[in-house]
């Protein structure tokens, strides 16, 4: 477990109207890439937003001030995802601070990319452990307070790879595959407890985040011509899809996976 504040970075403020005024989101992996701009689009809906990390704190804290400069209630909390203790740990450090927890995104991710005849053991558990697990004990520990305050919503982010498949992937291919099937038994489970309470995926093909930023220019113009829509995805484009499941309108919609792909998973193989 690792963590360095007790009592998480925050401020407080007037919340602006908006769909999710007076709401407070957890999303983990939130201090960069498709987290920040979850953070961001959440918040001006007029959410509160806990951003989660692990590692890199000066980031994560420069992150957050830029959030306070544009006036958005908000903290970081870091733990290690992997670890059931630590998602336990900081999903009640976020319900203690602001006293409700009303949308979770489980949004981190890593990647340790090997063909399967070269990939350890080590490889394929670690990446189960952060990209499907991590999502089952942060939402484990977070639904009994939306269940208690009768309203949530959780959304899982997954990714196209859950859903095609892709070489030198198959450790991330299977945990992303997972969230799919965590999603829809999550849902079912959710909505006999509560029926405000939704679980719904998101399924973002290729973003231009940071993860990207080792493929060579040639492996990306590859990608490109296999999407109808002839570019890569920007991080804005999912977090919008994200703050319309949170909103409370979307309270009938439950146990989906939403593509934010170009068209790509049209587009075969």
């Amino acid at each position: 477990m690792t963590t360095t504040d007790k009592v998480p970075i925050a401020t407080k403020r007037q919340a602006p109207e908006g769909k999710l005024s007076g709401r407070v989101a957890l999303v983990t992996g939130g201090n960069r890439g498709i987290g920040a701009a979850i953070c961001r689009s959440l918040a001006n809906q007029g959410a509160s937003v806990a951003a989660g990390y692990s590692r890199n704190k000066e980031q994560a804290e420069s992150f957050l001030a830029e959030l306070l400069e544009q006036g958005i209630e908000g903290s970081v909390h870091q733990g290690n995802i992997d670890s059931a203790d630590d998602c336990r740990r900081v999903v009640d450090e976020v319900h203690k601070r602001y006293g409700r927890l009303d949308v979770l995104v489980n949004n981190a991710g890593i990647t340790i990319d090997k063909p399967v005849l070269k990939m350890d053991d080590e490889d394929w558990y670690k990446v189960l452990a952060v990209n499907l697990s991590g999502a089952f004990f942060m939402s484990k520990a977070a639904l009994p307070y939306m269940v208690e305050q009768e309203h949530g919503r959780i959304v899982n982010i997954s990714s196209i790879i859950g859903q095609r498949g892709n070489i030198g992937q198959a450790n991330y291919a299977a945990s992303k595959s997972g969230l799919f099937g965590l999603t829809m038994t999550m849902a079912r489970e959710a909505a006999k407890k509560c029926s405000d309470v939704t679980v719904n995926a998101v399924a973002p093909g290729f973003i231009e985040t940071d993860m990207l930023e080792s493929v060579p220019e040639k492996v990306l113009d590859g990608i490109r011509k296999q999407i109808p829509a002839g570019r890569l995805g920007q991080p804005d484009e999912v977090a919008r899809v994200v703050h319309f499941l949170c909103a409370d309108a979307s309270g009938y919609i439950t146990g989906q996976v939403w593509g934010v792909n170009g068209g790509m998973e049209m587009a075969g193989a």
